[in-house]
């Protein structure tokens, strides 16, 4: 079973909305405030409080800031280096809330002109937002979500104050991090769906649409921080168990494929691309050696992804590269079913991916492990194989 989160964000979906809802939902409060104590931060806490929004009860999380933090920017690379600095968090969590911070980085580079290392983080770089998209982070692993999938997103009209001014409603940060994903519009003059709200939903979301067909665990309510006068400003989160297929297949996916063939660029220069496809939300991404016009020997750089991390996949293919061009198709994916198990070996903790056919160790996981035993990596899947064979 593949335990799932559907986001309905009718009245859009904010940082603190999104925290709350899984809260509500049932995800650990204490597990979810120790994780956010290990980065570092200081001059903040938070207030968790059940509130009504409309004829909903709804949990409500506010993050209070001392006010010499107010107002602070910092770098996508400062975000990075406190999200790295917390060693001891989910691996799954940290690399969630990379993702998010790098599509945030992406849209306010793309609106700014500069490379997304030189943007400075405005609302979306304080204790505020740092701890909304870490503990939704956290919150997902302590519900052991494996998916996320969200409904169209709602969205306000007017105009709304910035730290860059008056702005139209939705934000243009809203609207790049957006492209690509379904959306809806509304008469609300509020700002019902935020940078941070956007950056978490269109980048943790695989897929967008109504309630899949699940067996429904727990659900949840989160409250923003106003009340609207045409409906409840609340997000609502629906926790449950994917049924797998009785064939052993999942059901197709459909996906995007971006390709584009470079011929003058290094080793080095694909391999750090690779990397940063995968941070950015790619499935996967690979490259393969082809000859190309007038006999010139180069390569076929693939990214596969969901549609609504596309918009990202293509900025860091063309800054990385300097290809004048791209192509990119729906393709249709279907997927064995698996299970992530975990074992012991000398005492490490070790996941295992266990398919209808094999079983495979996690690599991280087994480097992790080999080095703080003195072991092969090679050793230690080998033996986490054999565990997790004993409980399959």
């Amino acid at each position: 079973m593949t335990r799932t989160a559907w986001w309905h964000c009718f009245s859009g979906i904010a940082g603190d909305m999104a925290l709350a809802s899984l809260l509500d939902a049932g995800a650990d409060p204490e597990m979810v405030m120790d994780g956010l104590n290990e980065l570092g931060l200081e001059g903040w806490s938070t207030e968790v409080t059940k509130t009504v929004r409309g004829p909903l009860a709804a949990t409500r999380v506010e993050v209070r800031i001392d006010p010499s933090e107010a107002g602070t920017e910092r770098t996508w690379a400062t975000v990075l280096r406190i999200l790295d600095q917390a060693g001891s968090l989910p691996e799954r969590a940290v690399q969630r809330a990379r993702r998010v911070f790098a599509a945030l980085a992406e849209a306010e580079g793309r609106l700014h002109g500069l490379p997304p290392e030189e943007v400075h983080f405005h609302e979306v770089g304080g204790v505020d937002a740092i701890i909304d998209i870490v503990g939704t982070c956290l919150a997902l692993e302590s519900l052991d979500i494996g998916t996320i999938k969200s409904s169209p997103v709602t969205i306000g009209t007017g105009t709304l104050r910035s730290a860059h001014g008056l702005l139209p409603n939705p934000a243009p940060a809203v609207v790049a991090l957006l492209e690509g994903v379904p959306v809806q519009g509304s008469d609300e003059t509020a700002e019902l769906t935020t940078p941070t709200g956007a950056a978490l939903v269109a980048t943790l979301s695989g897929s967008f649409g109504p309630i899949p067909s699940m067996k429904v665990k727990s659900w949840g309510y989160g409250a923003g921080s106003r009340d609207l006068a045409n409906r409840p400003n609340v997000l609502q989160v629906v926790v449950g168990e994917l049924e797998e297929p009785e064939d052993g297949l999942a059901s197709w996916q459909e996906l995007v494929l971006v390709e584009t063939n470079v011929d003058d660029v290094t080793g080095e220069t694909l391999g750090y691309t690779l990397a940063r496809l995968l941070q950015a939300g790619a499935l996967d991404a690979w490259a393969a050696p082809v000859v190309g016009k007038k006999g010139r020997p180069g390569h076929l750089l693939s990214a596969l992804a969901n549609p609504c991390v596309v918009p990202q996949l293509v900025e860091v293919i063309v800054t990385e590269t300097g290809v004048l061009g791209w192509r990119q198709q729906m393709v249709q994916r279907a997927a064995l079913t698996r299970r992530a198990l975990e074992v012991e070996v000398g005492g490490q903790k070790v996941r295992v991916k266990a398919g209808p056919y094999r079983l495979k160790a996690e690599h991280d996981d087994c480097v992790s492990a080999a080095s703080r035993l003195g072991w092969p990596a090679r050793e230690v899947a080998r033996r986490a194989e054999e565990a997790a064979r004993l409980i399959t």
